[in-house]
């Protein structure tokens, strides 16, 4: 028996593992030793952190199997550039799921944003990648822009197809709204890039934790969810320091870098319990309902959201670029025998 008192033992223990205890710590990368080393129960990763996985010399096995995939799978340039794609994200998340318990977050092409068809036939062409792999689309989380289009694809794959849906690029109220009311399994609020946001258009150089707008707007749509009983759930994801990490604890998950996951784990200061049911029960919230007409009007009322929305989306459609722009070349040395 330890004979530390429960005050020493807190200050000995890290602010990840007492974080851990009020919310799942999610890693927000596609490096798999960070995963290993921070022992996350689940893992998120998007284009942006592929691209980079991608370029190390540690994973280019995977890439050289998903280009072999797409070459036999055969068909046009574009169709055999997309099969390695589609391949290539869900060796990622094999690789991944090998290292956690949960759930991997694996995500549609940002470029297919606006078309809610394509991103339903997208998402389940990864489904059935994983299913080839013997992995359980409940191990799965689908990643899509929140659009509306992308919400109601998301509502059509939790609906008729049993797809765990995960919305990305989630920086309004309204967003947030129509995410729940499609009965999406989860969203991924952006709370990093709202305060990049808000510095450059205030000249604001920093903000305390507490008064975060990316923190404000999580803890906001964690407290209508919660007050209202939506079975979605929150997951605060872009995070640009451990303050904010810190003051969502409690969001039902938080996605974390594995550079702020090292911060946390080498910091033993308090972590107290922010945001819980009990409080959002009590919060001063009306319920709202948005059909497509309202969702877009009250989307575009926040110039914030519709900046970073865009941004986004452009965002990682140039990495995609970049990333098939790299297997492009690897294919045309695969067959010219290089």
């Amino acid at each position: 028996m330890s004979s530390l008192s429960p005050d020493k033992r807190r200050k000995m223990e890290s602010a990840l593992n007492q974080l851990k205890k009020y919310t799942v710590v999610v890693a927000d990368t596609g490096d798999f030793n960070a995963i290993e080393e921070y022992k996350p129960q689940d893992a998120t990763t998007n284009p942006s952190l592929i691209l980079a996985a991608a370029k190390m010399p540690a994973y280019q096995h995977l890439v050289d199997q998903a280009i072999k995939y797409g070459i036999t799978k055969g068909g046009t340039e574009d169709e055999e550039l997309t099969n390695i794609m589609d391949k290539l994200f869900v060796s990622f998340g094999l690789e991944i799921l090998k290292k956690i318990p949960g759930r991997v977050s694996t995500e549609v092409d940002a470029r297919l944003s606006y078309n809610k068809d394509e991103m339903v036939a997208r998402a389940l062409k990864l489904i059935a990648l994983y299913k080839v792999e013997g992995i359980d689309k409940e191990r799965i989380l689908i990643k899509l822009s929140s659009t509306w289009e992308g919400i109601q694809a998301g509502k059509e794959l939790e609906e008729k197809h049993g797809v765990h849906c995960n919305m990305t690029l989630l920086f309004s109220f309204a967003q947030a709204v129509a995410c729940a009311e499609a009965k999406v399994t989860l969203i991924s609020p952006f709370v990093g890039r709202i305060l990049d946001w808000y510095k450059e258009s205030t000249g604001l150089k920093s903000y305390e934790p507490h008064e975060d707008p990316g923190v404000l707007s999580v803890t906001k749509i964690y407290n209508y969810y919660k007050k209202f009983g939506y079975a979605t759930v929150v997951m605060g994801a872009s995070f640009r320091n451990t303050g904010e990490v810190k003051a969502l604890a409690g969001c039902d998950l938080l996605t974390i870098s594995p550079g702020l996951l090292e911060e946390l784990s080498q910091d033993h200061g308090t972590i107290k319990e922010l945001l819980n049911e009990k409080n959002a029960k009590d919060c001063d919230l009306d319920k709202v309902h948005l059909d497509e007409k309202a969702f877009r009007w009250e989307h575009n009322e926040d110039r914030m959201a519709v900046e970073k929305l865009s941004d986004g989306i452009r965002k990682f459609a140039a990495d995609a670029v970049k990333l098939e722009c790299m297997i492009k070349e690897k294919v045309l040395n695969v067959k010219n025998g290089q």
